[in-house]
């Protein structure tokens, strides 16, 4: 059997060096494998080999990462297991309101039987991802951090942190928020906490969800109930998204399991009937991060190494999916064409067509959590007549899914489900 990690290593040369093997990294990876065999592409990862397998959390992907997905070759393994969104509610109120009235719904479908999202297990997706990877001979390092890299002319000369050096025309930095990559590169950020953490968890309910997706705006921040399905025993389950402010989070998630689950119970209701935590809830802090620059010499960041945003929206990792479609069309265009795929004037291609559209959604969250986020009477008054104006346009809700879905603007091809 061969030894592909080692054979990576032992290798003087590649075309594109990945760092990070989440989704990003893996799929960046594969979309450019894919597109062109004859690159050579390999991953490096400083996490510890299996680390990705004990994920409980899931993700919810957009209708076009899903077509992207598929052009990918992945989506026909993780659609069984996949939960589609057939309806997402909007309402507006106060913990300790006993009604919380709807003021926004949107009918889950962008097309005939194609949801507008559906929600995806993380180890699902990734183990996937792996799977086609190593199905079109990429190589994946784990366990190895990059330590340092030198920009040579024509190449760029990549350190791991256990002595090893790889040689690639592009090294591709998707490790992250707090990317060390994006650091080395000089390239700066403009990043700010909200004084929130993003309390994960999935829980289990007697009734069925159907589908429904719900966001509850209350003071303190977003709670969001995302439909999964059914484990194999046959129970209802539901991933929560419940944003708070970090004090308030730490004491949440380090308190008795009863006190945590009547906290859950006064948000989540009991409209699916009783409730339980399925697993250990963990909260982040929550801030936005944009990087000045997407691109630097033979480096291009993509996902959360080039924007952090809050998950008001849950577009974080469907922005880093257009990420990897735009940079791997611009990169097997300019290897059709001759070009320097890891040349600055290249690489600027993708920052043009990514760049704006990133500033775009990070300014769009900030303004909705600092708007959503608080309990001031006047501003909760306007807020909810938007609500009920969208609510009463049929355009304008049509527009919103389209966004919701990653469908509108200057599209990728593979985000359009087409080859590149």
């Amino acid at each position: 059997m061969v030894d592909r990690k080692a054979d990576a290593k032992n290798r003087t040369s590649l075309d594109i060096l990945v760092a990070g093997a989440g989704y990003v990294g893996l799929a960046a990876a594969v979309s450019l494998k894919q597109a062109r065999p004859s690159l050579a592409v390999a991953v490096v990862d400083a996490a510890p080999a299996g680390v990705w397998q004990k994920d409980g959390r899931a993700s919810a992907i957009a209708a076009a990462a899903c077509r992207m997905l598929d052009q990918l070759g992945v989506w026909a393994e993780i659609a069984p297991e996949a939960q589609a969104i057939t309806e997402m509610i909007v309402t507006d109120s106060r913990t300790s309101d006993p009604v919380r009235p709807v003021f926004l719904t949107f009918d889950g479908e962008v097309a005939p039987g194609e949801a507008f999202a559906h929600m995806v297990a993380n180890r699902d997706l990734n183990g996937a991802l792996r799977r086609r990877a190593e199905k079109l001979g990429i190589d994946i390092i784990e366990g190895v951090a990059v330590s340092a890299f030198d920009v040579n002319g024509a190449g760029i000369t990549v350190h791991l942190a256990d002595g090893a050096t790889l040689k690639a025309r592009l090294l591709i930095a998707a490790d992250g928020v707090n990317s060390k990559l994006r650091d080395m590169a000089g390239i700066k950020t403009v990043k700010w906490e909200y004084g929130q953490s993003g309390i994960v968890c999935t829980v289990a309910h007697e009734r069925p969800h159907n589908g429904r997706a719900e966001e509850h705006f209350l003071p303190a921040g977003p709670f969001a109930t995302l439909p999964l399905k059914p484990d194999k025993d046959g129970t209802n389950r539901s991933s929560i998204v419940w944003v708070e402010r970090s004090e308030d989070a730490e004491k949440l998630v380090d308190s008795d399991d009863l006190v945590f689950e009547h906290e859950l119970e006064q948000r989540f209701g009991l409209k699916l009937g009783e409730i339980r935590v399925a697993d250990r809830p963990r909260a982040w802090p929550l801030g936005l991060t944009l990087a000045r620059a997407f691109v630097a010499p033979r480096i291009a960041l993509a996902g959360d190494a080039a924007h952090g945003i809050h998950p008001i929206a849950g577009q974080g990792l469907n922005l880093g999916f257009k990420d990897v479609a735009a940079l791997a069309e611009v990169v097997v265009e300019a290897d059709r064409l001759g070009q320097d795929i890891g040349a600055l004037d290249v690489l600027q291609r993708y920052q043009q067509w990514r760049r704006f559209d990133t500033l775009q959604m990070g300014i769009t969250t900030d303004v909705l959590n600092r708007l959503f986020s608080n309990d001031i009477g006047p501003l909760r008054a306007v807020r909810d007549v938007g609500l009920g104006l969208v609510e009463r346009l049929p355009r304008l809700k049509d527009f919103f899914i389209r966004q919701a879905s990653g469908l509108s603007g200057d599209t990728p091809k593979l985000l359009k489900g087409e080859a590149i």
